[in-house]
C-alpha cells in the first residue's frame, strides 16, 4: 500500500504544481491569517481544494490534515491520514522566489509511510515510502557523511543558535536557510547540506513528507529532545526537528541537553 499511496501523492503533487504555477509571479491575492500563521494566497486555497478532492476521492477512508483546511477531530479516529501543506514557503511564493514546495504525506498509526515534496518552479521532486528508497528526480539520494558538527553546513535560522538554547555550548556551524521547511529536510536528505534543525514547534504538514525522505536517506530525524516524531497528533505539532547524520545528531543532542 505505501507504494500505491506514493504513486497517488506523486500525481497529486504534479497537479498541484500546475495550479500553483498559474498564480506564481502574477500577483495572487494574499491574506494574513493572523498571529504567527503568516500569509495565505488564492493559490494555496486552490491547490488545497484540488488535493482534498483528488486524494479523498481515491482514498475515502483516510483522514485529512492540511494547513489550509479547518481541523476536524475526525482525523484522530482514522488509522491512516493525509498530511498536506498545499504550499510550503508561501512567503517565498508571494515574493516570486523559486523555493516554495508542495508537501504531501500519508501517515499510518502515527508514522509516515509515503511522502512527496515537489518544487514546481525548479521542477524538482523528492519521494520516499516505507518500502521505496529516497529519490530526487528518480535518482537515489543519501545524507552527508560528515561526522563532526563543528564547521558543518546546517540549514537553520539565527534564532535557533542562541546560547540559552544550547546548555552544552553553541556549536560553531555554517548556517544556510530556505523558506520551505519541507525543502530544508530534502536538502539535508540529498547531502547538499550537512543537516537541518529547528528548535521551534513545527507543524506536522511542514515536516511529514520531508522527514520521511530524510530518514530514508540516512538521517536521524527526531524532535529536539531526541524523541521519534509522531503524526496525526491532537495538536499537530512537534517539539522542533533535528534531521542530521548519526554522528552530528548525537553531538547536537548532547549540546542541547547540556
Amino acid at each position: 500500500m505505501p507504494e500505491r499511496d506514493l504513486a497517488l501523492l506523486t500525481d497529486a503533487a504534479r497537479e498541484a504544481g500546475r495550479i500553483a504555477m498559474r498564480f506564481w509571479r502574477r500577483e495572487p491575492k494574499v491574506w494574513d491569517k493572523g498571529g504567527e500563521h503568516g500569509p495565505v494566497t488564492e493559490a494555496d486555497l486552490a491547490v488545497n481544494d484540488m488535493l482534498k478532492q483528488m486524494l479523498l476521492a481515491a482514498r475515502p477512508d483516510y483522514g485529512w490534515l492540511s494547513e489550509e483546511t479547518p481541523d476536524n477531530a475526525d482525523r484522530l479516529s482514522r488509522d491512516t491520514v493525509f498530511i498536506i501543506d498545499p504550499i510550503d514557503g508561501t512567503r517565498a511564493f508571494v515574493a516570486g522566489e523559486e523555493t516554495f514546495a508542495h508537501s504531501l504525506a500519508v501517515a499510518h498509526r502515527g508514522r509516515v509511510t509515503a511522502g512527496v515534496v515537489f518544487l514546481p518552479a525548479l521542477d524538482k521532486i523528492y519521494t520516499a515510502s516505507a518500502s521505496a528508497p529516497p529519490l530526487k528526480d528518480g535518482q537515489p539520494i543519501a545524507v552527508s557523511r560528515r561526522d563532526r558538527l563543528e564547521g558543518a553546513d546546517i540549514l537553520t535560522t539565527k534564532v535557533n543558535m542562541t546560547p540559552e538554547k544550547w546548555p552544552g555550548g553553541v556549536p560553531e556551524i555554517n548556517r544556510s536557510f530556505r523558506a520551505s521547511l519541507a525543502y530544508r529536510l530534502c536538502l539535508a536528505a540529498e547531502g547538499r547540506h550537512d543537516g537541518m534543525l529547528t528548535l521551534r514547534d513545527a507543524w506536522e504538514w511542514d515536516i511529514a513528507a520531508g522527514g520521511l525522505i530524510a530518514e530514508r536517506a540516512g538521517a536521524v530525524v527526531t524532535d529536539q529532545t531526541g524523541a521519534a516524531l509522531q503524526f496525526n497528533t491532537p495538536g499537530a505539532q512537534a517539539k522542533g526537528v533535528l534531521a542530521l547524520p548519526p554522528a552530528l545528531h548525537a553531538e547536537a543532542l548532547r549540546r542541547l541537553r547540556g
